[in-house]
């Protein structure tokens, strides 16, 4: 099979390998599409996979159809569609015990510690990895439940209620599925921030209020859109301090801050916004990945339930496919900009 493997810092390329044979617990998936999130790209340009292991296969975003499993898997799973869990804990921590498995102490993970998706094939440890869906889920939804979840995450982090206002720094694709969430949780006002032209026209067409946030009114401009008030909730989606700082001037006293953007650089705040933080008494809230346990909720099975149902739509934020002889030239592309963007993905029925 094809697969497209790290073989050291920069140095990406498609090799052919073996299929690999699912053994006790293990299944097989055909991989239906993969996504590059934006961790995928460091990785590849700039820091190596999490335990510098070479080669790897790059990919945790992904969905696909179970082709063949292991011994102790009951073989009436094979047909089965589904997203993938990219996830595997330790299951002996407190974190593990408690079922907070993002927090594991020990964990593996596919696509930057073991062999991911992308590749025509993918070895998953176990059925309990697996997120069934309906055939009618496409393969580009399902490569898109994982960061999908994550926008999910968020929104419960920030315990949004209906009838709340919520802004949203950063209208990438999980800053667009953060404000798809905050509609489905009832919000009253939902509002994206950005300072990319094309992502804010791409969020603008897809029926969103993002505003450019290098406008000179635009804390006016958000207060003419909330009736005059701040926001009761929050989202700090950059990972940027001038963000950070934005955040604080736009939420209300008594609101909530989730912090979700990755830092690539050391976070500062002005003076004037540490006192805010004080004096407003701010909740401000730290989001890692999402939750698989079923109490109180195993939000990837509610991702995929909304996409079932049609409440949840995210297939319309794919800007690219291809095939995975193109994986490496595309994730040239992105990496260097040579594109815009949003959601880009490797997709099996495509050559």
């Amino acid at each position: 099979m094809k697969a497209a493997r790290l073989h050291k810092i920069g140095d990406f390329r498609i090799d052919d390998v073996e299929v690999p044979v699912p053994q006790n617990d293990q299944i097989l998936i055909k991989v239906g599409a993969c996504g590059i999130c934006g961790s995928d790209l460091p990785r590849v340009y700039e820091l190596g996979t999490s335990k510098q292991k070479y080669p790897l296969t790059i990919g945790h975003e992904f969905g696909g159809e179970i082709v063949a499993v292991g011994q102790n898997v009951d073989e009436s799973n094979i047909g089965k569609k589904g997203a993938i869990f990219p996830c595997i804990p330790c299951m002996k921590c407190e974190m593990c015990t408690t079922g907070n498995y993002a927090m594991c102490l020990d964990y593996d993970y596919l696509g930057s510690r073991r062999d991911g998706g992308f590749a025509e094939y993918c070895l998953v440890p176990s059925m309990w990895h697996f997120v069934e869906s309906s055939k009618e889920v496409s393969y580009e939804s399902l490569a898109m439940v994982e960061p999908c979840t994550v926008a999910q995450h968020c929104l419960r982090k920030s315990k949004l209620s209906a009838g709340n206002s919520i802004l949203i720094f950063g209208a990438g694709p999980i800053g667009i599925m953060c404000a798809r969430w905050a509609k489905i949780f009832g919000a009253s006002t939902i509002i994206l921030i950005d300072v990319n032209e094309e992502k804010i026209k791409f969020s603008q067409d897809r029926d969103l209020v993002c505003l450019d946030g290098r406008r000179e009114d635009l804390y006016e401009e958000l207060l003419r859109l909330n009736n005059g008030k701040k926001f009761d909730v929050v989202v700090e989606g950059v990972g940027a301090g001038v963000t950070l700082n934005q955040c604080v001037e736009t939420v209300r006293t008594f609101g909530t801050i989730v912090m979700m953007g990755n830092p690539h650089q050391d976070t500062t705040i002005k003076l004037k916004t540490h006192s805010n933080i004080l004096r407003k008494e701010l909740n401000i809230v730290g989001m890692w990945n999402s939750h698989y346990h079923p109490l109180p909720i195993n939000e990837w099975h509610y991702t995929v339930e909304q996409l079932e149902t049609g409440r949840m739509s995210i297939d319309d934020l794919v800007t690219h496919s291809v095939g995975i002889e193109q994986v490496v030239d595309i994730f040239d592309d992105v990496y260097n900009q040579r594109m815009m963007s949003s959601k880009v993905l490797y997709r099996s029925d495509l050559k």
